[in-house]
C-alpha cells in the first residue's frame, strides 16, 4: 500500500517544534494544529492522493454563559481515505471529534463549533497512521516539550498597558519576583498577567473561555471591575 519512502517517514520521530500546548484546568495538554496535520497528509500522501468525508455533523449541547455568551458543541465523524500512487488500493479510517464555538451570536458559535469539531475529527482520524500525525502524544510515559514552554525560561517583557476603570491604579509588568514559569499555563494561553496596584491581573483575548486555567492559577473573578485578579501578598504567599 504504502512505498518504501512513505513508510520511512511515517516511522520517523515526531519533530518538537510541530507541538503545540494549552491548559485545561490544571492539565498541559499537547496537540498538533489542525493545518500542520492537513499539511502533513499532502507531504507524506501526496496531493490527491487522500481525502476526508464528513459523515457526521451534528450539535450536541447549547448554553448561555455569565457573560450572555452563547456555548455550542459539535460531534463530529470524518472519515478519511488514503490511496496508493496508482488508486488501485486504499485504507479507509474513522473518528470522531469534538468542537466548541463560544461567541455573542448564534451563527458565530456554530461556526466555530463545527469548525473545530471538524478539524479535531480528522486529526484524530489521521493519527491512526502514526507519529508523525500526533499519535505519540498520547503516550503519557513521554515528555513533550513544546518552543512555547521553553521560549518561558526567561522573563518577558511587557511593555502595554490597559485601564480597567480605575484611574486611581497604574498597571505595571509583573516583576522578577513573580516569574514567567509560575504563570506558563496561562502565558501559553496567550494571556498576560500584570501588576494593577496590590493586585496581578490577568490581561488577553477571550478571557472567560480561559477560565479554568486562570482559577487553577489562584485568580479570583471581580465582577464589579470584569477582571481576574489575584492580591500580591497572596502572591508572595
Amino acid at each position: 500500500m504504502f512505498n518504501e519512502k512513505q513508510i520511512q517517514v511515517l516511522s520517523y520521530e515526531l519533530d518538537s517544534s510541530r507541538i503545540k500546548s494549552r491548559s485545561k484546568g490544571n492539565i498541559t495538554l499537547s496537540y498538533l494544529e489542525g493545518f500542520d496535520v492537513i499539511e502533513t497528509a499532502n507531504k507524506i500522501f501526496g496531493y490527491g492522493n487522500w481525502e476526508y468525508k464528513i459523515t457526521t455533523l451534528e450539535q450536541v449541547s447549547q448554553e448561555l454563559n455569565q457573560n450572555q455568551n452563547h456555548i455550542i458543541c459539535y460531534k463530529a465523524v470524518v472519515q478519511v481515505i488514503v490511496y496508493d500512487h496508482t488508486h488501485a488500493k486504499q485504507v479507509t479510517r474513522e473518528d470522531v471529534g469534538f468542537g466548541t464555538g463560544i461567541a455573542k451570536t448564534l451563527a458565530d458559535a456554530h461556526e466555530n463549533a463545527a469548525k473545530e469539531a471538524v478539524t479535531d475529527a480528522i486529526k484524530r482520524t489521521l493519527r491512526s497512521f502514526g507519529n508523525q500525525f500526533g499519535n505519540s502524544l498520547y503516550d503519557k510515559s513521554k515528555n513533550h516539550q513544546t518552543q512555547n514552554q521553553q521560549q518561558y525560561a526567561q522573563p518577558q517583557q511587557i511593555t502595554q498597558t490597559h485601564n480597567y476603570n480605575t484611574p486611581q491604579q497604574t498597571q505595571q509588568p509583573l516583576q522578577n519576583n513573580h516569574t514567567p514559569q509560575d504563570y506558563a499555563s496561562l502565558y501559553n494561553l496567550g494571556l498576560t498577567i500584570m501588576e494593577q496596584g496590590q493586585n496581578l491581573v490577568v490581561v488577553g483575548d477571550d478571557i472567560f473561555a480561559k477560565k479554568d486555567s486562570i482559577k487553577a492559577c489562584g485568580f479570583r473573578w471581580d465582577g464589579n471591575r470584569k477582571l481576574w485578579y489575584k492580591p500580591l501578598e497572596q502572591q508572595a504567599a
